[in-house]
């Protein structure tokens, strides 16, 4: 069985403290598509200083706080994917402009009319750019233990970056991963 067999649409990457590739050292990333063809996530806690009003004007005061573009991934930084946690009892199906991922969490066609798509949301957030893997690449970057698979919460997608979602969703998930969370972000200082 491939090491990234239970990878799927709506499960969490949460980098391995021992990842220290710049684009991912302390990230979690939220799986939008996974195929054998490759694996499309975004970086749900980096955001930037960027405004979404500054960038997709009609959008800027329907995202979560903070209002402000998060950086998705290293890939195609100037294209922008939208995410949306759905409000309960709504459905990717009876939402228009919006493209199931799993459960509550759907990906927004930015074309959509905010206005109409605000009152079927708990949570909008914009991202810049995303995480991407080719076929197999994500399976060998399993198998050394750089990421650790762990399902997502539709809270995630809309976390505020005040808080250590990193941390947060290792410790959530049981010993012995959530020890992972006590690990210093430079070992030199522990």
């Amino acid at each position: 069985m491939p090491a990234d067999a239970e990878v799927e649409p709506g499960m969490l990457l949460v980098a391995a403290p021992t990842m220290f590739d710049p684009n991912f050292k302390r990230t979690v990333v939220f799986v939008i598509d996974h195929r054998a063809e490759g694996t499309l996530g975004v970086v749900l806690n980096r955001p930037s200083d960027v405004p979404v009003h500054d960038v997709l004007p009609g959008w800027g005061g329907h995202v979560a706080d903070p209002q402000s573009v998060f950086v998705g991934g290293p890939v195609e930084k100037k294209t922008a994917l939208c995410l949306a946690a759905l409000r309960t009892g709504e459905t990717a199906a009876s939402v228009p402009g919006v493209i199931a991922v799993r459960g509550p969490v759907a990906l927004v066609d930015l074309d959509t009319d905010p206005e109409a798509l605000e009152p079927k949301v708990r949570g909008v957030r914009v991202f810049a750019g995303y995480a991407g893997w080719d076929s197999g690449q994500l399976a060998g970057e399993i198998e050394r233990e750089d990421w650790v698979v762990v399902p997502a919460l539709p809270s995630d997608i809309l976390a505020s970056p005040d808080h250590d979602l990193w941390g947060q969703v290792l410790r959530r998930q049981g010993v012995p991963v959530a020890l992972l969370a006590t690990h210093p972000g430079d070992p030199q200082r522990n």
